[in-house]
């Protein structure tokens, strides 16, 4: 077993990286590309529960012009999250890893439901555990969902994969000048908007001391490299950074 920085971790991943190059959907190549990545992080000795988002089969009612209403909306985006959360439990499955789905909604039929204790034994068990349908609530994003779960079963990190190499001031994909942050605090990311996560989930994480750590999922390798705490992504923590 390598020595690990982060021996249980909350991976939290967008439903958007799952689109890859389409329009919407799962592109078969990068759930095949993740689930390998997950596979060798959990080959090293580290926990792993995942939370992944629903905006690549519903993106919500921001700019609907269908009439579906907030909570109905947020309902559906929850599902949403219950498709990519099944579409990774099978990847992760043909690849020989030990899983679980556990959803804040009740489907027994296709997953567990949530419960605190269960999801922390099968994590001592090693077992991958992907959470589902956010907090069951509606007005709760998957960030603050990815939060709650990390501090419900104490884990040492969250890490945030994106396809970009960590926090910067603006869009490093529209701005070659991004300015980039190989460390930065809670206050800062709020006090400059810098869309880490939302208001919500930065809150709960500075409230709890729970770093956040945002990396590039698209690079091979990094996820191994991050719970071996070799220097991959930003890491945003209670820290004081001069911006």
């Amino acid at each position: 077993m390598a020595q690990l920085k982060y021996k249980r971790v909350l991976l939290k991943l967008s439903g958007e990286a799952l689109m890859g190059g389409q329009d919407y959907g799962i592109d078969n190549a990068v759930l095949s590309r993740y689930a390998e990545e997950i596979k060798k992080a959990q080959e090293l000795g580290v926990e792993i529960g995942i939370v992944i988002g629903g905006g690549n089969i519903y993106r919500g009612v921001e700019n609907s012009t269908d009439g579906i209403d907030k909570v109905t909306g947020d309902h559906m985006g929850m599902l949403a999250t219950v498709i990519n959360a099944l579409a990774l439990q099978s990847a992760l499955e043909h690849r020989g890893l030990l899983t679980r789905c556990l959803t804040a909604i009740n489907m027994e039929r296709i997953a567990e439901p949530y419960i605190r204790r269960r999801a922390i034994r099968h994590l001592e068990k090693g077992r991958v555990v992907i959470f589902a349908a956010g907090t069951g609530n509606p007005y709760f994003t998957t960030d603050t969902a990815a939060v709650l779960r990390a501090i419900e079963i104490q884990a040492d990190a969250i890490l945030k994969g994106t396809r970009v190499d960590g926090v910067f001031d603006s869009d490093p994909e529209k701005n070659a000048t991004a300015k980039y942050f190989p460390e930065i605090s809670y206050s800062d990311v709020l006090k400059h908007n810098l869309q880490v996560m939302d208001l919500t989930a930065i809150t709960l994480s500075k409230e709890n001391k729970l770093p956040i750590i945002v990396f590039n999922m698209n690079k091979p390798g990094n996820l191994g490299k991050l719970v071996k705490g070799e220097n991959v992504g930003s890491r945003v923590s209670d820290i004081t950074v001069t911006m």
